[in-house]
């Protein structure tokens, strides 16, 4: 409970309404990608565990949520933080944000209320986790995840953001380009839901009969909710309403559009046809590939990096051949691989001018301006990313799947079962999915069996007439 003279502390400052809007604006269009994820992994995913990707995104979303109400974000921004690798508990529990500005003026203009930034960083936290749950596809149980996330969010999301968007932070200090995430958000996704893949090992070959996505109507709507939402993510980084945003937003559409479409058209060329899931895979590589980069490089740049991420995501797919790693929905290739490539982009094509257009920021850039240093540390951040949250990652997955009643895998029964019955109990599709299982198994799909003629029976009295009534009612 805030003290009387606490709040009028809060009423006497002087706030930036613009501001304070555009924040709330992106904390809404955030969440509106963790929705069009929960669309999106549950379209790619077969019907009988259709539901289990939407149950578990929401899930971890909320589990997201407390964890960093309780000390996430005074772990990742604190601004008493005492060293370079990850903050301390000042704000446990929200605490001291009604009276808290944004404190480092070289990165954000005065009258940012801190109450603000940590509810739109918490959305960072929840999209992030809710990417790397998809490993959890088909096979994954999902008690064991809601501790494994709340470990994972304080010991792998907080300490990188820390590096690099706490003012404290070794990368930031450094003078690391990630604009909107490369780092904490696309490559811990990604590669941590590679390895969270491999502990739980590959689905039953036998029980992958005519794989494909269920639901490739529900794939395209949850990608353009995520396109929606991405906008906010990357637009509104610049935490304040000036022309960086609407760069950074018009750098998000080239790497999207050229993404997709470079895409789709190889995969035209290998098979003849137009594929709407690769259409939807390079639209989100090319988002991912903007994110460390759409408020930082030239609008001609993004167009080359949305050829190179259609390019290089498509092609990185095979990654999981080759580890022989089931990664189900391509988590490492769209978030991993493309997060990667966005942030190496930067150390070539960061421009001063697009980094200074929020009117306050200023960088020297990368090559294009001469700074030629910025490409080792731009190398050496992504090197230090991804090495430690394979390590930590791995570490928990390890340690959870020894403890009892927290193994990560369900049984083969229940993987042929589906997800859906055996974790939730409710299903997406019920009667579809069983007819549609008879038809693959036993090699009779396209053939409709004759109906057997209907069963009749003489009715002799009015119970019986009841009873025949209530048998038809499906």
């Amino acid at each position: 409970m805030s003290s009387p003279a606490s709040v009028s502390h809060v009423w006497d400052t002087q706030y930036d309404a613009a501001t304070i809007l555009t924040l709330v604006t992106g904390t809404c269009l955030v969440l509106i990608m963790c929705f069009g994820l929960a669309y999106l992994y549950s379209g790619l995913a077969r019907r009988k565990s259709a539901l289990h990707m939407v149950f578990s995104v929401f899930l971890i979303l909320l589990i997201s949520i407390f964890q960093w109400y309780l000390w996430g974000y005074s772990l990742a921004f604190s601004a008493t933080a005492s060293n370079r690798f990850i903050g301390n508990l000042h704000n446990f529990g929200y605490m001291h944000l009604d009276q808290a500005l944004v404190v480092d003026a070289t990165h954000h203009p005065q009258g940012i209320p801190e109450m603000a930034y940590a509810n739109f960083q918490g959305m960072f936290a929840s999209i992030t986790a809710c990417i790397y749950i998809g490993a959890l596809c088909e096979r994954g149980r999902i008690l064991p995840f809601i501790p494994f996330t709340f470990c994972w969010l304080t010991l792998v999301y907080c300490p990188v953001t820390c590096w690099i968007w706490n003012s404290s932070g070794w990368a930031y200090r450094w003078g690391v380009l990630d604009y909107a995430g490369g780092g904490p958000v696309e490559i811990l996704s990604g590669f941590s839901g590679f390895v969270i893949s491999y502990f739980l090992g590959p689905r039953k070959e036998h029980l992958m009969i005519n794989f494909r996505p269920h639901n490739v109507s529900l794939v395209t709507i949850g990608t353009m909710l995520l396109w929606f939402g991405w906008l906010g993510f990357n637009g509104l980084t610049c935490v304040t309403p000036s022309l960086k945003s609407v760069y950074a937003i018009m750098n998000s559409n080239l790497c999207a559009a050229f993404g997709g479409f470079t895409w789709v058209l190889l995969d035209f060329y290998r098979t003849n046809h137009w594929s709407t899931v690769g259409l939807c895979s390079g639209i989100i590589s090319g988002l991912v590939a903007a994110t460390p980069t759409s408020g930082i490089i030239p609008l001609w740049a993004s167009v080359v990096l949305g050829i190179l991420s259609g390019c290089i995501c498509n092609f990185a797919t095979i990654f999981k051949v080759w580890f022989q790693v089931d990664d189900a929905l391509d988590v490492l290739a769209e978030h991993g691989i493309a997060g990667v490539l966005g942030l190496f982009f930067n150390s070539i094509f960061a421009a001063d001018y697009v980094i200074g257009y929020d009117g306050y920021t200023e960088h020297p850039g990368g090559w294009i301006n001469h700074n030629w240093k910025q490409m080792y540390k731009q190398i050496a951040y992504i090197g230090a990313v991804v090495g430690y949250c394979c390590v930590v990652t791995a570490l928990l997955c390890y340690v959870l799947d020894k403890i009892p009643y927290c193994k990560l895998r369900a049984d083969e029964d229940a993987e042929e079962m589906g997800m859906d019955e055996d974790q939730i109990g409710e299903f997406a599709y019920d009667y579809v999915e069983v007819r549609r299982n008879f038809f693959d198994v036993n090699g009779f799909e396209g053939v409709v069996p004759e109906s057997p003629a209907p069963q009749t029976r003489p009715v002799s009295n009015a119970s019986d007439q009841e009873k025949t009534a209530d048998d038809s009612v499906v």
